[in-house]
């Protein structure tokens, strides 16, 4: 994603629009660099000297940038001043919502996590309860990062988000509350509330930070519990028409014993890479994970049993090879087909079992892929982490608070 370029007045544009272009290209260089002094911002923009002025003392009187130090470049006269931006103007809030569990995060207008809180939510809770839980969540982790309010808040849930309505749905196997904790939040605290699906979060961390920093087009594999997509095309995520695309556990796929249906993914590629299914190819190569020491490793308390299995084949070399190659066969078969779509030139493994087999597996199956399409294909590991999720949530609520706060009025 690249900041938009310096304006000018032109028939087409009004001061205003030109005001407001410059202002958030300023914004935006000031957040990717750092703090900057007016001779940087003039440097980097191309605008003029007095445009910059204008424009630095218009987002100070807005409170977005304040005199952060000065530069000691400068070896006569006085030292230059350096902007940056007011971090705590806004507090954003992500959320990351499991079966069992929420993970809250609050992060400043930077994206710097100030505050985070994991909790669990018991299988047998009623919805009230569950609701109450992540509500009471939400609430300390704001305590804890000193925020009084939520700016915006972005949460990330299994499952589809129709963009039509906004709403949460797909299979009976996505906890009630998770909708009704959307609601609460919008009820509640009378900010944007964006919902967007999991993997699609996952997506935007990859791609602002992660293994397709330097992809416009790329394809997010997700292999966990379930198996999922999410697909950016010429750097816009794509969701399509109900909020369905990606949802590869669908895909009919050679060597399973059924077909997928309209009201369950069994017989699809999921029956192949899901977790159960991993599970079982493992048994079959005589791979063991090794005995729970009563840590979690950072894993949610949902994170699949077969995420364990493909770190211990890793860590085995030789001997975790045979499940490793036929593990990236069955991915393989996937991602030949999203590959004959879509063409996306990169393919990024991640979810639990894709972080876990990191480069080996990424490797084979890259091979795989090779002897199935034409199409080159780069296969990487996913290097954002477990966090995926709630680091793209937080994203995608800095995103929503900069379209309200770097607008300031000209």
């Amino acid at each position: 994603m690249h900041p938009p370029r310096a304006a000018s007045p032109g028939r087409t544009a009004s001061p205003a629009t030109v005001r407001l272009i410059n202002d958030r290209l300023a914004l935006q260089l000031l957040q990717s660099e750092g703090p900057l002094t007016a001779g940087q911002l003039k440097t980097l923009t191309g605008l003029s000297r007095p445009t910059v002025a204008d424009l630095v003392e218009r987002l100070r009187a807005a409170g977005l940038i304040a005199v952060v130090g000065e530069s000691g470049a400068q070896r006569r006269g006085p030292n230059a001043r350096l902007y940056g931006i007011v971090a705590d103007r806004a507090h954003l809030v992500g959320l990351d919502l499991r079966t069992h569990s929420v993970t809250v995060a609050v992060a400043d207008l930077l994206g710097r996590v100030r505050a985070e809180r994991t909790v669990p939510v018991g299988s047998r809770d009623a919805p009230d309860t569950a609701v109450a839980t992540a509500l009471a969540t939400v609430d300390e982790a704001l305590a804890a990062a000193g925020a009084d309010r939520p700016h915006t808040l972005a949460v990330g849930a299994p499952g589809l988000v129709d963009p039509a309505t906004g709403r949460l749905g797909g299979t009976d196997r996505i906890p009630s509350w998770h909708a009704a904790l959307v609601g609460e939040l919008r009820t509640r605290t009378a900010v944007p509330v964006l919902l967007e699906n999991e993997v699609n979060l996952a997506a935007l961390a990859e791609q602002r930070t992660g293994a397709a920093r330097d992809r416009d087009t790329f394809v997010l594999l997700w292999l966990g519990h379930g198996t999922g997509a999410a697909v950016v095309l010429d750097g816009t995520l794509r969701r399509g028409a109900s909020g369905g695309t990606g949802e590869i556990g669908f895909l009919p796929v050679p060597g399973t014993d059924a077909l997928p249906s309209a009201t369950g993914c069994d017989g699809g590629f999921h029956s192949l890479a899901g977790s159960a299914a991993v599970c079982a190819l493992a048994a079959e190569h005589g791979i063991v994970a090794p005995p729970h020491d009563g840590t979690d490793h950072g894993r949610a308390a949902d994170a699949p049993p077969a995420e364990p299995l493909v770190r211990a084949a890793v860590a085995a070399g030789d001997a975790g090879a045979g499940f490793l190659d036929a593990l990236a066969a069955r991915i393989a078969l996937g991602a030949a087909a999203v590959c004959a779509v879509l063409d996306p030139g990169c393919l990024v493994l991640g979810g639990e079992l894709g972080r876990a087999g990191g480069d080996p597996l990424a490797g084979r199956v890259a091979d795989h892929l090779a002897r199935l399409s034409p199409l080159r294909t780069d296969v990487r590991a996913s290097t954002v982490g477990g966090r995926a999720v709630l680091l793209g949530a937080v994203l995608a609520a800095r995103d929503t608070a900069q379209d309200d706060l770097f607008a300031p009025a000209g």
